[in-house]
């Protein structure tokens, strides 16, 4: 049995252990950086809303309260720990500062907003709160933003789970090309920020 097929095995005996608190669990070790899919936990729960073993509201708040608990756990880090904690620490979870970078950028360019919007994106989504809490943001607002957020990405991958029934695990194939597609978007939209960064400053000095 490969890793990925582990996984999958144990998030779906967690799951059927635990029940929604197996998904918050889940959930919240995603957005605290561990290398947890939750396009897997999520659609996995909504098999088992379709099977009738669940509830899709109650898997739908499992899920945002998870992503809300771990999302505190890696605000802290990024507060009290800072960038050089983060950096150094990073690589044991496969955080990258090549990601964190990209996070930092994010929440630079779009502010407390970043942190909503960013729930609504893979990848980007699970590294937004370390930027959050080395910023500083106000918690009251990071908490209630990450929620907000997390609500519609966990009720829309546990309603496909719904959709597809016991074909749910097909839709890992479908985020695996569209991470692809998220990350060279956001390479895109950074590249053309800083480049009109760079001309607006040219054409300042110029006149």
């Amino acid at each position: 049995m490969g890793i990925i097929e582990w996984g999958i095995l144990f998030i779906k005996d967690l799951i059927l252990a635990m029940g929604y608190p197996g998904i918050a669990f889940l959930m919240a070790l995603e957005s605290a950086c561990i290398p947890i899919p939750s396009e897997i936990v999520m659609p996995f729960a909504g098999w088992l809303v379709y099977d009738g073993k669940m509830d899709l509201i109650l898997v739908t708040l499992a899920g945002a309260i998870g992503c809300s608990i771990g999302s505190i756990a890696a605000y802290l880090v990024g507060l009290y720990g800072g960038r050089k904690f983060v950096i150094k620490y990073g690589r044991y979870v496969f955080l990258s500062q090549k990601s964190l970078d990209s996070a930092e950028r994010w929440f630079a360019k779009y502010g407390n907003s970043a942190v909503f919007l960013s729930r609504l994106l893979p990848i980007v989504r699970t590294f937004i709160s370390l930027p959050a809490g080395m910023a500083k943001m106000k918690f009251g607002w990071f908490v209630t933003l990450s929620f907000i957020g997390s609500v519609p990405w966990c009720f829309a991958l546990a309603y496909v789970g719904v959709i597809l029934g016991p074909k749910w695990e097909s839709i890992t194939e479908i985020f695996r090309g569209l991470d692809v597609l998220i990350v060279v978007a956001f390479v895109a939209i950074v590249v053309w920020y800083i480049v009109r960064r760079r001309r607006a400053k040219t054409t300042a000095q110029e006149e």
